[in-house]
């Protein structure tokens, strides 16, 4: 696993070499830079897409007519909880930058680095994929297909024919805007079963939680100069953490600034906790952690002591993907301009409202909304990244 800084230098590498050769070549091969945005069109998946579309054009139709509602259920409970974060905004923030690989103090979630892209790809492919098949049930071309860099971040795009997207009926637009968060909801569903199978069944018929192992430890925090990732915690002052459950019950007995003994497989340690970046009044060591898992007598007689933690892999690999893809898919719904979830906002709108107050209203609400996430996004990014500097 990669730590955090490794994974920083990943990025900055990775990061000059791309830019280095898009500069370089990029009459070559086709590639358009506006500012910090590469740009590479084709038109050659238009056929495929084409191809997708047609080989079931009631069944996509009869998922998007359903999508939409979903579509619109998840676009005003996200508002409402964006809404509702308003009370703890500068306390616990509910928005993070989420780069995989870097794990940012304070941030609630931390994506592994090839989990992540994994991931990513995931959602950026069956989003944009399902856009153009809408598209073309609907009658609109498609005008070309690509790939994108914002900086060092990847993303893809299907660029439909605007004229023909104007021509079409308001329902036709609706379902061209849900598809491709919808495409990312049914996914995620389909991850997220497959997760849950896995973890509820065949993790604990094939393993038996021997202690509780150490993932990742988060940068500045007081455990990064003490503990190391795959270290097995064995015991806090004294107390037994055996399992998850037991080391939960144990960080529930310390206190800020208090001096801990952490009984490791390697040895113990002791650490000066801090204050949680979240909550003050909590002890923060700065690590995150999983049950170490020892595989069964029964299951090692048959399969060993190796294969079986294959599981372990395909259990992260599912949750990622459907993290990944609901986290994005629903965020993508928030009423606000550029999001589809704005497009969305618009066209219901002007179903009923003249177009006079159509335009201003989308356009305070998406002030609205990317406000509060920008703040959100700065604030909790910000503190944590100073927090590694």
């Amino acid at each position: 696993m990669l730590s955090d800084m490794n994974a920083l230098w990943f990025y900055l590498i990775a990061f000059i070499l791309i830019w280095t050769m898009a500069i370089l070549f990029r009459d070559r091969l086709k590639i358009e830079i506006h500012g910090p945005l590469l740009m590479r069109r084709t038109k050659r998946l238009r056929g495929f897409i084409d191809g997708l579309a047609s080989g079931h054009p009631k069944l996509w139709r009869w998922i998007m007519n359903a999508g939409i509602p979903v579509a619109f259920f998840f676009m005003f409970y996200m508002l409402y909880m964006l809404v509702m974060s308003l009370q703890n905004i500068f306390v616990t923030p509910q928005a993070s930058l989420i780069v995989p690989g870097v794990d940012i103090p304070g941030s609630p979630v931390y994506v592994p680095l090839g989990y992540g892209i994994i991931g990513l790809a995931t959602v950026i492919v069956v989003h944009e994929f399902a856009h153009g098949i809408l598209a073309r049930l609907e009658g609109v071309r498609i005008k070309s297909i690509g790939l994108l860099l914002l900086a060092i971040l990847p993303g893809a795009f299907v660029e439909p024919d605007e004229e023909d997207i104007k021509k079409i009926r308001p329902i036709s637009k609706m379902r061209i805007y849900a598809a491709g968060s919808v495409a990312n909801l049914i996914l995620a569903g389909i991850c997220f079963a497959l997760f849950f199978g896995i973890s509820s069944f065949a993790m604990p018929a094939a393993f038996q939680p021997d202690g509780v192992q150490i993932d990742s430890v988060v940068p500045g925090s007081p455990a990064s100069k003490v503990l190391t990732p795959g270290l097995v915690i064995e015991s806090i002052n004294g107390m037994p953490t055996s399992n998850l459950t037991t080391y939960s019950a144990a960080l529930k007995t310390i206190s800020v600034g208090e001096v801990i003994n952490i009984t490791t497989d390697q040895g113990t340690f002791h650490l000066k906790t801090g204050r949680n970046p979240n909550n003050s009044s909590r002890a923060y060591m700065g690590i995150r952690t999983s049950n170490h898992l020892r595989v069964r007598d029964s299951v090692a007689s048959v399969l060993g002591d190796t294969l079986p933690f294959a599981l372990t892999y395909l259990e992260e690999l599912f949750f990622w993907i459907f993290f990944l893809n609901f986290a994005v898919g629903t965020v993508n719904l928030l009423p606000a301009k550029p999001l589809d979830g704005g497009l969305m906002f618009e066209e219901l709108l002007r179903y009923r409202l003249p177009e006079r107050i159509v335009k201003p209203a989308v356009s305070y609400v998406s002030i609205f909304v990317i406000l509060i996430i920008a703040v959100s996004i700065i604030w909790g990014t910000g503190r944590g990244l100073l927090m590694i500097f």
